[in-house]
């Protein structure tokens, strides 16, 4: 929408630019399944008492000037325009079923159908711009419904955040969700302040100049000069607008600690990288068997959130502008180097790769860097030049 610059106009960060461009067009997808069916009216009139519809990133449209830069402009909110029903059931090709024939489903053919309906959503239904860039997708007979929301009013934190704040607990209609604590520094007595301490200080610190450099290098020559090898997972011109299938993968979390306590000082996410890796390296295997090398690099990127309280944030913090946990996209990215190994027998060997992997993330500034080179080249020279 292109409309004259006005003074309560508020020009779009520079990220949130970024994820409007025609190759970054991202549009996060939220599924929320319930146990009873959906009432419209109740549903309808939690929104416009919520939160969300206060927020101005929720009440505002994107519009552009008459030099093509990107400004959010308040609106009045129309919910039945954000609220969307479907009334019919799916069925798993996403195709609506003629229910007087009569049919049975399972909870594998609901889920199957709302996968369905999502991807084909992410790739036929943009988000309008004649109204602020979310919606809600309510599939009554599906007893789920599916927030559309446009990366660009903010990250998955800060959209978390918001979505948790909306919320009550089951035993306490009263009461929000419980947030994850902070995590306070706690200061050992003055035992510990020994050579060995001070050695122990110094050698984290080097390591982070140290791994700081080498990844910040490694960023630069991956995003300008150097590419992977082409596999059977690379992407083509216009992968964006290939057809998609969502599918959905389900992992008891006792079964990843049980995976977890076999490596010592691993995390959850140690174990997911390694699942990935030994995934990529048994499909591979499968689709082009002998054709790749042995340690066949895959690079896949990490976001990162950099506020200085990990996790979910308190709502209020981020709605105040003067806050270092402010609302948006406040996060950085790291490259992940997957590696393809063939016949790989032993899945812990993954594990152990991935651990040291993450590790030396860990002591890296990688994704600080990332997010203030984004920010200049954005800022300076446009999201043409920063993609």
């Amino acid at each position: 929408m292109v409309c004259l610059e006005t003074s309560s106009d508020e020009p779009l960060t520079p990220a949130g630019r970024l994820f409007l461009q025609p190759e970054t067009d991202v549009v996060i997808h939220c599924i929320i399944r319930g146990k009873n069916p959906a009432d419209m009216d109740a549903i309808k009139s939690a929104i416009k008492s919520s939160l969300m519809v206060q927020h101005p990133r929720f009440c505002s449209l994107l519009v552009r000037d008459k030099n093509g830069f990107e400004h959010w402009r308040k609106t009045p909110i129309d919910i039945d325009q954000h609220v969307i029903v479907v009334n019919n059931r799916l069925d798993k090709s996403g195709n609506f079923i003629d229910e007087t024939q009569g049919s049975t489903t399972t909870e594998e053919d609901d889920e199957a159908a709302v996968n369905q309906y999502v991807a084909d959503l992410s790739v036929s239904s943009p988000l309008s711009t004649d109204k602020p860039l979310w919606e809600l997708h309510v599939l009554p007979a599906h007893k789920c419904a599916i927030f559309r929301i446009h990366h660009s009013l903010g990250d998955g934190i800060s959209l978390m955040s918001m979505l948790m704040a909306n919320c009550r607990r089951t035993d306490d209609a009263e009461a929000l969700p419980k947030m994850v604590p902070d995590k306070k520094t706690v200061i050992k007595g003055e035992k510990g302040r020994d050579w060995f301490w001070l050695v122990g200080v110094l050698w984290w610190f080097l390591k982070i100049v140290v791994f700081t450099l080498l990844f910040s290098v490694e960023f630069v020559l991956r995003s300008l000069l150097v590419s992977d090898e082409k596999t059977a997972i690379t992407g083509g011109d216009g992968v964006e607008l290939w057809p998609r299938k969502l599918a959905t993968a389900k992992f008891l979390l006792d079964d990843m600690k049980l995976v977890k306590r076999a490596v010592p000082d691993t995390t959850i996410n140690d174990v997911l990288l390694g699942m990935v890796s030994s995934g990529f390296s048994r499909y591979l295997d499968h689709r082009t068997p002998n054709a790749l090398h042995e340690g066949l690099r895959i690079t896949g990127v990490a976001m990162v959130n950099i506020r200085p309280q990990p996790g979910l944030q308190d709502l209020s913090k981020l709605m105040k502008s003067n806050t270092k946990a402010r609302w948006g996209n406040k996060f950085g990215v790291i490259l992940i180097p997957v590696y393809y190994h063939k016949g790989g027998n032993d899945p812990l060997e993954y594990l152990k790769r991935a651990k040291a992997t993450v590790d030396k993330k860990k002591h890296s500034l990688e994704a600080y860097f990332s997010y203030k080179i984004g920010d200049l080249v954005m800022s300076l020279l446009g999201p043409k030049v920063a993609l």
